[in-house]
């Protein structure tokens, strides 16, 4: 499995200058707020994703008064020799990313090789917010398993945003309407195929994970809901034209598919406490973890930001018993509390190393 050996960091976010050596087990990470602890897992996200776990426009991963950062990471590979990745974005907007100093013909060819799992404060949005940010989730994890769904993604979302400009503009040729239609059909049979493929996986793995942090108390699960469960999208496009013309804007299809999460039969959005949602978020990326290990034959790095938080002693106890486990491969965790993380984690293992993060510098214990 790919480990990350080294890392060095120039001007991302807070943090000017950084280099540093880690742990191929647990390598743990303290700080007080806003000093740049998810800085650092960020950074180590966006060696994996091209992209930041948190903002949608790299205009904000520039540190102050920067107009470029730059990531380069030397990882164990599974083959057992080592790999160079390297990033540099500018604030025109050119990225490049390279593989032993071989640039990529395009990023997203990227994606996959370094497999990566983050669970974090922001995961709460999840259950909170729209559907939009489940099917972001979904996005994440299948174009990490699947190059092919990452290209159908991309190529659906390139026709759709076609089929809505001509939608907006009042008077559509139901000719090119058609057209558009029968090519997004393709692409939105296998984004929904994958989709459900995934949920159905999900659910038993969400279920087990919430029992063991829980303790039993109470039973969850996963549903997918889809437009395209009841039809084909050429035909589902078909019977709602006349609704599209006058909202003008495409109103079915795989863009408005979503995740329904539920404990003891009741939406957890209403239904969970603040504990009960965190554990039920740290079990979907467990969930995650677990499928995605499956799929690669080999364990992603996981990204365990500011876990503890909210969650009670008990439950922190067998979060920890989890990741300490031979199942899991190179882990980040991240907590204000020092003491609290390192009295824990010493009693699961040994094979650690300690940072300590102060105004976007770091340096180990």
């Amino acid at each position: 499995m790919p480990t990350l050996e080294k890392i060095i960091v120039q001007d991302f976010r807070n943090i000017a200058f950084q280099e540093l050596s880690f742990s191929p087990n647990v390598n743990c990470i303290s700080g007080g707020n806003g000093e740049g602890k998810t800085n650092l897992l960020d950074a180590v996200y966006y060696l994996s994703m091209t992209k930041s776990a948190f903002s949608p426009s790299d205009r904000f991963n520039f540190r102050y008064g920067c107009d470029a950062f730059s990531l380069a990471g030397t990882y164990a590979m599974p083959s057992g020799l080592s790999s160079v990745i390297t990033m540099s974005v500018s604030s025109s907007g050119e990225k490049k990313v390279r593989r032993d100093d071989k640039p990529y013909a395009r990023v997203s060819e990227h994606i996959g090789l370094l497999p990566v799992v983050m669970v974090s404060p922001s995961d709460s949005a999840l259950v909170s917010e729209s559907g939009e940010e489940r099917r972001r989730f979904m996005n994440a994890v299948l174009s990490q398993m699947d190059r092919e769904y990452l290209s159908d993604v991309q190529q659906f979302n390139r026709l759709l945003a076609q089929r809505n400009l001509l939608l907006k503009k009042g008077t559509p040729e139901e000719d090119y309407l058609e057209v558009l239609d029968l090519q997004m059909s393709g692409y939105a049979q296998r984004i929904h195929s994958a989709r459900k493929a995934f949920a159905a996986q999900l659910t038993p793995a969400v279920s087990r994970f919430y029992g063991i942090l829980s303790s039993g108390r109470e039973d969850v699960c996963v549903a997918y809901r889809s437009d395209m469960d009841q039809a084909p999208l050429e035909e589902l496009l078909r019977g709602c034209r006349e609704r599209d013309f006058a909202m003008r804007f495409t109103t079915a299809g795989p863009q408005r598919d979503d995740l329904v999460f539920l404990m003891d039969g009741h939406p957890i959005r209403r239904a969970g406490s603040q504990g009960q949602q965190k554990s039920f978020l740290v079990s979907l990326k467990f969930a995650q973890y677990e499928i995605m290990k499956e799929k690669y034959g080999f364990a992603p790095i996981l990204l365990l930001d500011d876990v503890f938080d909210k969650l009670d002693l008990g439950r922190i106890s067998n979060l920890l018993s989890m990741v300490a486990g031979s199942d899991f491969g190179q882990i980040f965790i991240t907590d204000s509390n020092k003491v609290r993380m390192a009295g824990i984690l010493d009693t699961f293992t040994s094979d650690r190393a300690y940072f300590e993060c102060t105004g976007g510098t770091f340096k180990e214990l």
